[in-house]
């Protein structure tokens, strides 16, 4: 991409640009021809050698400029520069070329004994050396590489497996399973081999009613599997009777979770939250977690990804990222929030790992605990019934006592504790969880920094609550977006804050939660309030977006020293993208796409 050849003028021994016609190319062209000899003569005779030209400046040094100034920085004190210099794996310097072009030249020169003891007088002054300059086209821009504050790396592989996303029916998910199964002859030819997808939505169906286990049956060559299907949201299931019979018995209830049930109570092959932990499992191999591992991470650098915190690994995924981390096989960073499905305290089951492995890409610090369910699926907390189904308010899927015990032992070990909260209710009993732990002098804020995990739905008065208690509130700009078509259906809109995505729920590309955030409407830019947006007044700006998917991403993770901006110390983490998603249209801003995405100050995708 662009040019390599630097964009200043030669400079004078003093360093300044000098515009004699004596040291003009076309008047040095008898010394570009004769140097070598004359300097060698030179350096002779003050007993010297010539090895020092055999200096050659690191492999990782050179600088990435714009002529049009659009290098976001993410930093207040330059917000915009026309160059960043990247050394090693770090940005070294940013600011205009031809200061930063000066500065390295000094530090070349300071390298090099020789050139301590001699001043080269023109014309030999035109050797000096120049960095590698790197020219973005002049529409395309470069900020800091973009971090997902929540997603889930497996799950997005597992879900590209057999994605049911685009279904508008259960017809059209029968289709699908068929095709499926046709196409793997070893599912094909042994019924008892398990199908598992991903990604079915009722609320996309005609009637927006939960499927049922018979229809899997009506498909001759689905009769009789082994099938579970994971919702779009993860928070509810659907599987088959072949399945159900393997579950036999069926407890009546379950603490924090639903077990559908028909008029005559019957299990219909729906499970929602914790019921969903009764449903068999295969245990975790890691050739299949390599798979879904790479799909996620070469899709996830595709799209400007530098950084993801990963939000629930298991102890067995734990492992197989450390693993990773320490054979090179980390591309991207990794915070990972350690899950394990437990009222009891569960700390000393994961490891604790600060900038580990490789380039320091893998760190564990952080747990992650679910306070409800998900709106989609009738599990979010609320004070009120849903008002599409007023026979439920939701679930909590702890209990507030021992949510509050959890966030305090987890606390005071040290580990950042971050909360699932949907629903207005969750996020209530949260905050006062949250407001009587931070109350305590003896917890640090700025140690523990924690976080509410999409915090969706508050209330007014929570909504203030927030933002007086230290508390980082993990938002999803696409959830807002997803949601928007029937959220005002199931809880009241005095009280909705829809703010939030996280992959494989929506999409993985940042861009998606970008447009969202800046616009409140739908990719094909409607909304339920029309196309002005929905509730317009909760819109972010694009600097504000901007910082959020990059230094707020970062200080929730405890790594603002290091990532979030391009600025000098931090590592060389940033992305070129094909437009100004800053300043077009925001129709747009969608069609960006990414160039190029550096990490380390290595391109790891795409090309500079």
């Amino acid at each position: 991409m662009g040019s390599s050849s630097p964009l200043v003028k030669p400079a004078s021994a003093s360093g300044q640009t000098t515009s004699s016609s004596t040291n003009s190319p076309q008047n040095r062209s008898w010394w570009a021809r004769s140097w070598p000899l004359a300097l060698s003569v030179a350096l002779g005779a003050a007993g010297g050698t010539l090895t020092w030209l055999k200096h050659e400046p690191h492999s990782l040094d050179y600088a990435v400029c714009s002529a049009n100034r659009t290098i976001y920085t993410v930093d207040s004190d330059l917000p915009n520069v026309q160059c960043i210099f990247v050394h090693d794996t770090l940005i070294s310097d940013t600011g205009d070329l031809e200061d930063i072009t000066l500065r390295w030249r000094d530090r070349w020169w300071s390298e090099i004994p020789l050139a301590r003891v001699i001043h080269l007088p023109w014309p030999f002054n035109f050797l000096e050396p120049s960095p590698r300059v790197i020219n973005i086209p002049p529409d395309s821009i470069v900020v800091p590489g973009l971090t997902d504050a929540h997603a889930h790396v497996l799950y997005y592989g597992f879900k590209m497996n057999l994605n049911l996303e685009d279904c508008t029916s259960v017809d059209d998910v029968l289709s699908h399973l068929k095709a499926y199964v046709i196409a793997h002859p070893d599912i094909l030819g042994d019924p008892t081999r398990w199908i598992e997808g991903m990604g079915w939505d009722q609320n996309k169906w005609r009637g927006a009613q939960y499927p049922h286990a018979n229809d899997f049956d009506r498909e001759p060559l689905l009769r009789g599997r082994r099938i579970s299907l994971a919702r779009i949201d993860a928070h509810a299931s659907w599987v088959s009777n072949r399945v159900l019979q393997l579950m036999a018995p069926l407890p009546e209830d379950i603490d924090g979770g639903v077990i559908i049930r028909d008029e005559h109570g019957k299990p219909t092959g729906i499970f929602v939250d914790n019921a969903m932990a009764l449903i068999p499992s295969q245990p975790f191999n890691e050739t299949r977690a390599m798979e879904d591992f790479t799909r996620a991470t070469s899709d996830a650098l595709a799209v400007g990804l530098t950084s993801v915190h990963d939000a629930f690994s298991a102890p067995e995924a734990i492992h197989f990222y450390k693993k990773l981390s320490e054979t090179q096989q980390l591309p991207l960073r990794l915070y990972l929030m350690g899950g394990v499905n437990s009222d009891d305290y569960w700390g000393g089951q994961i490891p604790r790992l600060i900038q580990h492995g490789f380039g320091g890409r893998l760190t564990v610090r952080s747990v992650k605990l679910f306070a409800d369910g998900a709106l989609g699926s009738f599990g979010a907390a609320l004070f009120e019934p849903y008002s599409d189904n007023p026979s439920t308010s939701g679930t909590m899927r702890l209990h507030p006592e021992a949510l509050a015990k959890l966030v305090k032992e987890f606390s005071t070990d040290g580990w950042q504790v971050n909360i699932h909260c949907i629903g207005d209710r969750a996020n209530h009993v949260v905050l006062d969880i949250y407001d009587d732990m931070l109350a305590n002098a003896s917890f640090s804020i700025d140690a523990l920094r924690p976080r509410i995990e999409h915090a969706q739905i508050l209330t007014p008065d929570d909504i203030k609550r927030i933002g007086k208690i230290p508390v980082i509130p993990s938002v999803q700009p696409t959830h807002a977006t997803s949601d928007m078509w029937y959220a005002e259906d199931r809880a009241s809109p005095t009280r909705v804050l829809p703010l939030g995505s996280d992959f494989p729920v929506a999409g993985i590309n940042p861009l998606l939660g970008f447009y969202a955030a800046v616009s409140r409407l739908s990719v094909t830019g409607d909304s339920p309030h029309g196309p002005g947006g929905w509730y317009p007044s909760e819109r972010l700006t694009r600097a504000e977006t901007l910082k959020g998917m990059t230094l707020d991403a970062a200080y929730a993770s405890f790594s603002e020293d290091i990532l979030g901006s391009l600025s000098i110390g931090k590592k060389a983490d940033f992305v070129v993208l094909d437009r100004d998603i800053m300043t077009v249209p925001i129709e747009d801003i969608l069609s960006a796409k990414v160039t190029a995405t550096v990490i380390d100050g290595e391109v790891v995708y795409g090309n500079l």
